[in-house]
């Protein structure tokens, strides 16, 4: 079953990337077209995050990682560096697991 799924996975992936690349010019020229493709990495990286963030197995809670998203996207909307960013955030998760 294993296998099954991971070669219908492999031959969803050619075909979608085949697709892609048998779409005429115009298509991909339209401005609607490419806000998606602008968008799309955005929205999967999101959507990572808060996979990551919020769940632990199958079970989905709220922890200290949430408290370390949230100040790490204070300190970004601050303008401090990325790896201030990173640091601060990395500082809350841990004092509040420590806790």
């Amino acid at each position: 079953m294993l296998w099954t799924g991971m070669i219908g996975a492999a031959v969803a992936c050619y075909v979608l990337k085949f697709a892609g690349l048998s779409l005429p010019a115009r298509v991909l020229a339209n401005d609607r077209v490419q806000r998606v493709g602008e968008l799309l990495p955005v929205a999967l990286l999101a959507t990572l995050i808060v996979t990551q963030t919020v769940t632990s197995g199958h079970h989905i809670g709220i922890d200290a990682r949430v408290a370390g998203i949230g100040t790490g996207a204070v300190a970004q909307q601050r303008g401090a560096p990325f790896l201030v960013v990173v640091f601060v955030a990395a500082l809350t998760a841990a004092l509040l697991r420590a806790m």
